[in-house]
Order: structure tokens, then sequence, then C-alpha cells
């Protein structure tokens, strides 16, 4: 996955359109989306973790979101909706869990494990700083392809170039403000979905970046790459009227897989959320040379 592989001219209000799933109790419904120009068929996993969250938040009214570690064991398709079954493991009056199961035409594809509890009051409290890095106006801008969002990644000029060359790190200033169609997002379920969906889009690439001759402009080409698992922990309230500084680190990548940590912070320096990304970088298989570049890993 690559910053660019959505090539659709989403915009924000339909991306939370997607997130805003249907249903009651323990069944509800997602819509997958349609293909973007560049005919990719497989839906973003960090869509469905999305969609997963809102389910839940909408299952346990009154609480918030904590955290989600999401499992994307299958692809998900385009076109065709996925149902989001949760299996409540508790539901207390401070806290409650659930898993919930993604399917789609009758198979199992994604899991999400999800923490949600109701805030209390501090006992003690300290954050990680805010990386000290440049400010959103003097990082360069990145496409996005998404009406309504900005992009901007720090000593970066293509986040996807195999000639991009440097530490294995990348800091990636994010706005979602001004929305052109669609309000702010005021619910604290579809703001934090909106925050956990951008955390599956750099980390392959930031782990690449450490290597020369290689980068996520490849990736269903000549390697195979593919967001394995993404957890995201909710710190504070997520807000969305201002810039969001992304920060990823790859620690490790070797047999086939990296390893990527982050963090959010706003521009002010409050730490929202941090997240991992687990993911699959491998050559492409001389069997998938026969499988449609859109439908590739």
């Amino acid at each position: 996955m690559n910053a660019n592989s959505e090539q659709v001219q989403l915009s924000v209000g339909r991306l939370l359109e997607l997130f805003d799933v249907s249903g009651e109790g323990d069944r509800f419904r997602a819509q997958s989306g349609v293909a973007g120009d560049d005919e990719r068929q497989v839906v973003e996993g960090t869509q469905v973790l999305a969609q997963a969250i809102v389910a839940v938040a909408k299952r346990f009214p009154g609480k918030s979101i904590r955290s989600a570690h999401a499992v994307f064991a299958r692809v998900v398709m385009t076109g065709d909706p996925v149902d989001l079954v949760i299996d409540v493991i508790h539901e207390g009056r401070s806290t409650a869990s659930a898993v919930v199961f993604a399917e789609q035409n009758g198979r199992r594809c994604v899991t999400v494990t999800i923490l949600a509890d109701v805030p209390s009051v501090d006992v003690i409290r300290h954050h990680l700083p805010r990386p000290d890095v440049g400010k959103p106006s003097a990082a360069n801008e990145s496409p996005m392809h998404m009406g309504g969002a900005q992009l901007r990644l720090v000593d970066v000029m293509d986040v996807n170039s195999p000639d991009e060359i440097g530490p294995p790190e990348l800091y990636a200033w994010l706005n979602f403000d001004p929305f052109p169609d669609a309000p702010t997002p005021t619910r604290d379920d579809l703001a934090k979905a909106l925050a956990a969906y951008f955390t599956g889009q750099l980390g392959i690439s930031t782990t690449m970046r450490a290597h020369a001759g290689i980068g996520t402009a490849q990736s269903h080409l000549t390697v195979s790459t593919a967001p394995m698992t993404v957890t995201v922990c909710f710190h504070e309230p997520v807000s969305w009227d201002g810039w969001l500084l992304y920060t990823h680190e790859s620690t490790q990548v070797g047999a086939g897989m990296s390893y990527v940590r982050g963090t959010v912070h706003t521009e002010a320096g409050e730490l929202i959320a941090s997240f991992t990304q687990e993911a699959l970088i491998r050559p492409l298989r001389a069997t998938d040379a026969g499988i449609e570049v859109r439908s590739r890993l």
C-alpha cells in the first residue's frame, strides 16, 4: 500500500459516509466502496478498521473507543458490502471489550479487537513530546487524491520513490480541514475512525526509505506489500480543527515482514494517539504474475 494506492478522487465526506456503518445490536453492515481510477479493487485495511471502531462505538453508547487491534487476514474487495459481527467479551460500567469479525460473501477477512471505556479524572499524567520538526507550512506537499485532505511530508519529496533514501522514519502533517463537502466530524467515533484510517498509509514507505533501489512505487508490480496488522491507541479526544503530525519509525524489517511504530500529535504538541503496523514486504511470487495488478497484494 502506498500514499497513492487509491487514485479515485474520494472526498473526506464520502469517506465518513463509508465509516458510518448501519445496523443494530451485534450486527452491522459496511459499504466497501468502489475501485479507484487505477482500478485497484483491494479495500484499504484501515477502512475496515475505521468501520469496526464506529460499529463498536454504536454497540457501547456512552463509552469512548480506547484502542483497536486489527489483523488483516484476507483482502476485502471493492463492490460487495462487508458484514461486521460483534462478539462482546465484557460490558461493564467502566470498560467494555469486543472482537469484530469483518466478513465479505460469507468469508471472514479481518478481525478487530476493541477496548472501550468511560474516561476518568487523572491520577497522574505525562506524554511523549512532539518531535521537533518543521511546521506544516515548511513541509513538502504530497498528493492525497482526496478532496478536503492535505498531506505534507517533512524532508521528503516523493514518498513512493526508490530514490528517496534516508533514515527509516517519516514525519507527515495531515489536515482534513476545511471540509469542502462535509462538516468537521464532531462525533467522537467518526473523528477517531478518521485518525485510525491514516495509520496504515505510510508505514511501508517508512521502512523502504532506508534501502536504496526499493520504494512503494514498485508495490504490486515487482514486490508484494500489504499491512497485516494495525494497532491504534487513543489517549485523548481527536479533533480535526488543525494539523496533526503522524510520526513513523521502522524499528525492524526482515524475514518478509516489517514493524513500524508511530505517534499522532497536534500542532500544539498534545499526544492524542499511538499506533503500530506490521506489514508484508516480499518478492512477487511467480504465481502472482497471473493475478491482475489491481487485485494483487
